[in-house]
């Protein structure tokens, strides 16, 4: 199921593009090896996010070859640290090549193997957790997430609408861990829940003080 129209989807993906030249060859490469990467039109809302909430520390569950990690490394300041996550050591390999020609490596902290044990396995707290590690995780990860997250922290979460297969009759077993995933967040009073229906539906959370009054 599209979720937009061809001619809408190029007209947003050539709107995103952007000059920064470490971005551009990242892109170009995920898209020669078909790699799901969240694409420019997500990583300038990541970008926005970051700068508006003043984010100093980011922990990414799931992060590949870090195309989703570089922009974050891009918003945050001088001092700023963004926790790159991926269980095979290649996407490793190849995210440290790019933040190295991009002189953002003290940006980064580079975690191999489960991004939930790696998350356990890291202390302290984070002023945005991104989601995208595989989808049956997805129930997981909000578990962990919901333990540790103080107010006013924000959790990021892509493929929220999972190419349309959200609102098929019969889901299959990936995209009922989304839908689970969605209502567990939708349902928590602590947060205050919505969707940007780019790309593949990017959820945006944000932990309250006190929960929400609607």
């Amino acid at each position: 199921m599209a979720i937009f129209q061809e001619p809408v989807k190029k007209y947003l993906y050539h709107l995103g593009r952007v000059d920064h030249p470490v971005l551009r060859e990242m892109q170009a490469y995920g898209e020669s090896k078909e790699f799901p990467i969240v694409n420019c039109e997500v990583g300038r809302v990541l970008y926005q996010l970051t700068v508006l909430s003043k984010a100093k520390k980011v922990f990414e569950l799931g992060s590949g070859f870090g195309y989703s990690t570089m922009w974050f490394a891009l918003a945050l300041p001088p001092n700023g640290v963004v926790h790159h996550t991926d269980a095979d050591p290649e996407n490793t390999k190849l995210a440290q090549h790019y933040f190295k020609k991009a002189g953002l490596l003290k940006k980064v902290r580079f975690h191999s193997g489960d991004a939930l044990e790696s998350l356990a396995q890291t202390p302290g707290n984070f002023d945005i957790y991104y989601c995208d590690i595989d989808k049956e995780g997805y129930p997981d990860a909000y578990h962990a997430i919901d333990h540790r997250i103080k107010p006013g922290n924000l959790v990021l979460t892509d493929n929220l609408l999972w190419s349309g297969k959200v609102a098929h009759p019969n889901p299959d077993a990936p995209t009922r861990a989304i839908l689970k995933y969605t209502r567990l967040f939708w349902n928590d009073r602590n947060f205050a829940s919505s969707m940007l229906p780019i790309r593949d539906g990017v959820g945006f959370h944000l932990r309250l003080k006190h929960p929400r009054k609607f």
